[in-house]
C-alpha cells in the first residue's frame, strides 16, 4: 500500500513509477499450475545488509546475513532509507552481491560525496554557486548511477536515460546551448576524436539493431524472447554484417 509521500514521489519520477508497476506486476503474477518443489523468489524490503555471518561448522563459509531494518524518511523532498538500530539474521548458504557501487568524482564536474552523485535536476548538471544556491550547467548532462546513485533495475537505466534525453531536447527547443563554464565542449566531434585516440571501435545504432534482431531470431528458435550474444567477437561480427 502506497503512502501520500510515495504517490508524490512517483508523480515526479517516471522511473520510480515504472519500477513500482513492474514490482506490482511481478507480485500479482502466479503460475496457474505451479509444479511441486518449484523455486520461488521473495522480495524483502526495508533491510540494509550489515555483515555476513560465518558458519561455526565450516570455516570460511557463510551461514547467514545480518540486516538492519530501515524506515523511510523525507530528505530534501525525497524519501531515503535510514537505519532503525533493529537487526535481523536471515539464514543462507549462498550470497550473491548485487548492491551496486558508489560513484567517484569526475574531474571538472560538481560532486556530492555523501550521495555519490553529480548534483542534477532531471539529468541537468547543477553547479554550486554557494552553500545553498545551484545553477544548471548549460550543455552538460548526466545519467546512470552518477545521476541517481546505485539504485534500480536494468530497466531503470532506460527510463533514467530517457529522462535525461528529454531534458536535452527541451533545452535545445528553447535555444542553442551555450556552456557557462570556461571549459570548451567539443561535442560529438570531440567525443569521436577522443575515442579514436584511445583506439575504441564505435558501432552505429544500425549495428545495435542488427544485434537486437539476431538475438530475437535465436531466441524464437528456443521459445524465448531472445538469446543473448555473449562474447565481443560475436557481437562485432553480427553488427558488422
Amino acid at each position: 500500500q502506497t503512502t501520500p509521500a510515495d504517490e508524490e514521489e512517483m508523480k515526479n519520477s517516471r522511473i520510480k513509477k515504472r519500477v513500482y508497476e513492474l514490482l506490482c506486476k511481478a507480485a500479482s503474477s502466479r503460475p496457474s499450475n505451479p509444479d511441486a518443489g518449484q523455486r520461488e523468489l521473495h522480495f524483502i524490503f526495508f533491510r540494509k545488509p550489515e555483515r555476513f555471518l560465518e558458519s561455526e561448522m565450516r570455516k570460511g563459509h557463510v551461514t547467514a546475513v545480518r540486516f538492519e531494518k530501515t524506515t523511510l524518511k523525507v530528505d530534501s523532498g525525497k524519501q531515503v532509507a535510514i537505519g532503525t538500530g533493529e537487526f535481523e539474521d536471515i539464514d543462507c548458504g549462498l550470497v550473491l552481491k548485487s548492491i551496486g557501487y558508489k560513484s567517484v568524482p569526475v574531474d571538472g564536474l560538481p560532486f556530492d560525496p555523501h550521495k555519490g552523485i553529480v548534483p542534477n535536476i532531471r539529468g541537468r548538471v547543477l553547479r554550486s554557486m554557494s552553500d545553498d544556491h545551484f545553477v544548471p550547467e548549460e550543455g552538460l548532462y548526466v545519467c546512470g548511477w552518477l545521476k541517481r546513485g546505485p539504485t534500480g533495475i536494468i530497466a531503470t537505466n532506460l527510463y533514467c536515460a530517457e529522462e535525461t534525453v528529454a531534458s536535452i531536447i527541451e533545452d535545445l527547443a528553447q535555444e542553442p546551448l551555450t556552456p557557462t563554464s570556461s571549459h570548451a565542449k567539443q561535442g560529438r566531434e570531440g567525443l569521436l576524436q577522443l575515442l579514436d585516440s584511445r583506439n575504441v571501435r564505435v558501432l552505429p545504432f544500425s549495428a545495435w539493431e542488427k544485434m537486437d534482431s539476431e538475438e530475437k531470431r535465436r531466441g524464437s528458435m528456443k521459445q524465448k524472447p531472445r538469446e543473448k550474444l555473449s562474447c565481443w567477437d560475436e557481437l562485432l561480427k553480427v553488427g558488422s554484417e
